[in-house]
């Protein structure tokens, strides 16, 4: 059987609701059970006040007429002393009969008084007054039976005995008044607990309501955030908490921003030192390239110095990477817009590259665009060598162009494996490497980084995504407006 649930609309979700509902319950809840317990005490007291009045002031009146009756009364004198106290019932307006021994009720006149079939078994071996309340006439009525002893000897029954019974309604309408009156002072307690409930969950919530204003200021990036503690409360301990966790996470951004800027400065100074002597490499292996060119090397010594060769044009690269990235921490990259033709553009870079018969474009005739054709060319070209060394040199690779209302959108596709999920979220994170079964590769891990820095310099997105089939498909958003 599947459980019922209330629609999410029904359920008070803000905590100041929820504190003013609580509270609300609360005095409820109290409010009636102080009535249904002053009701209950009350209805007991007038029900016992009547039982005892009533038999006391039966009592009263057997003591004064029993003495007056012969030993063994008969019917006449029965009907005497029931009228006698049918007249001194005053108020009450009780009914009374009277039986001796084993014989029949006689009473004043007419029918002999409602009486519960019970009284009279209990009466006939009771030395004191036997009391029962019941219903006649939908009406609640009190019927009382009361053995008369003998004047002579008081601890033996005479056989007689006395019954009176009278309505409690006047006594039933007493007690409704006071549900009433209960049920109308409870409505305002519970319109009165509102203004406390509103004051309590006010002075409840300030505390937190400071926190979740601290904990927003903190969150846009104002780690000297503080609140003001006062109390010993449990939200005190938590404020107190919030206070030392707010400066000890501002000491360790300032060390962590402290480390971050010495990397920063390290990698910078160091590309910068190792400029100097990576151009006097490259100068030498040039050189020494036409040597080996022209035979005038051993083939042993020429394969070595084409691995120098090799591995100091990967160092120089890395060392510009280096460098790129140091300018984009530093603020100091700037944009050289120019209104240029996106065809020719991604022309230019293949060519330079000598990528034309492996890499595909689609860019429609005319489209124009300002921006920086330098930083473009370097988002082009990281693009495209990264999908022609994943993809494979059979792979074919798709770029295409087009305009989308205010966006410039320039898609670089390829055919290979795709990027492996674990590693799609971070593609563009620095030092970070598509295929890590290979522990040497060309690239430095800093293209694709210094690809979204440079599209993000220009106000744009790169994202990367794997395409339905399969390849990697890098996606390049800058704006755009018809030139």
């Amino acid at each position: 059987m599947r459980r019922r649930r209330f629609p999410r609309r029904l359920v008070p979700r803000g905590l100041r609701t929820r504190l003013v509902v609580a509270f609300l319950l609360v005095a409820t809840v109290s409010a009636l059970a102080a009535a249904a317990l002053t009701f209950r005490q009350a209805r007991a007291a007038i029900l016992d006040r009547a039982r005892d009045d009533a038999v006391h002031d039966l009592r009263a009146q057997v003591g004064s007429l029993a003495p007056d009756l012969p030993a063994a009364p008969a019917a006449t004198d029965l009907r005497a002393l029931t009228l006698q106290l049918d007249r001194a019932g005053g108020s009450r307006d009780w009914r009374t009969a009277a039986a001796y021994r084993d014989d029949a009720l006689v009473s004043a006149a007419g029918p002999a008084p409602a009486l519960p079939e019970r009284l009279r078994g209990a009466a006939a071996s009771a030395r004191t007054a036997v009391v029962q309340r019941f219903h006649h006439a939908d009406e609640p009525w009190l019927a009382v039976a009361l053995p008369v002893t003998r004047a002579d000897r008081p601890a033996e029954p005479s056989g007689l005995v006395v019954y009176a019974s009278f309505s409690l309604a006047g006594q039933e309408r007493d007690v409704a008044a006071l549900v009433a009156a209960a049920r109308a002072g409870a409505l305002p307690v519970v319109l009165l607990a509102v203004v406390p409930a509103l004051l309590a969950a006010r002075r409840v919530l300030r505390p937190v309501r400071q926190l979740r204003s601290a904990a927003e200021n903190m969150a846009a990036g104002a780690l000297d955030t503080r609140i003001r503690v006062t109390g010993d409360d449990e939200l005190a301990d938590l404020g107190r908490t919030f206070n030392t966790m707010a400066a000890t996470l501002q000491a360790d951004a300032a060390t962590l921003r402290a480390m971050e800027a010495r990397a920063r400065r390290f990698a910078a100074d160091v590309s910068h030192e190792l400029r100097t002597p990576l151009a006097a490499m490259t100068a030498v292996t040039g050189v020494l390239d036409q040597d080996a060119a022209s035979g005038r090397l051993d083939p042993e010594t020429s394969e070595a110095l084409e691995l120098v060769a090799d591995e100091t044009n990967k160092l120089v690269r890395m060392v510009e990477d280096l460098m790129e990235i140091s300018r984009f921490d530093a603020g100091a990259a700037v944009l050289e817009i120019d209104e240029i033709d996106v065809g020719e553009l991604v022309g230019k870079t293949l060519a330079l590259r000598h990528w034309q018969d492996r890499v595909g474009a689609d860019v429609p005739p005319g489209l124009r665009a300002r921006l920086d054709p330098r930083r473009v060319d370097v988002v082009l070209a990281n693009l495209i060598g990264n999908a022609l060394r994943h993809g494979g040199p059979s792979v074919p690779v798709d770029v295409r162009a087009r305009a989308e209302d205010d966006r410039l959108v320039i898609t670089v596709t390829d055919g290979g494996p795709g990027i492996p999920d674990d590693v799609l979220p971070h593609v563009f994170d620095r030092f970070t490497k598509g295929d890590k079964a290979r522990t040497r590769s060309e690239g430095s891990g800093l293209g694709l980084a210094i690809a979204a820095e440079n599209a993000r310099l220009h106000g744009g997105t790169l994202t990367a995504a794997n395409a339905p089939g399969a390849g990697a498909v890098f996606t390049l958003t800058l704006p755009w407006a018809p030139v």
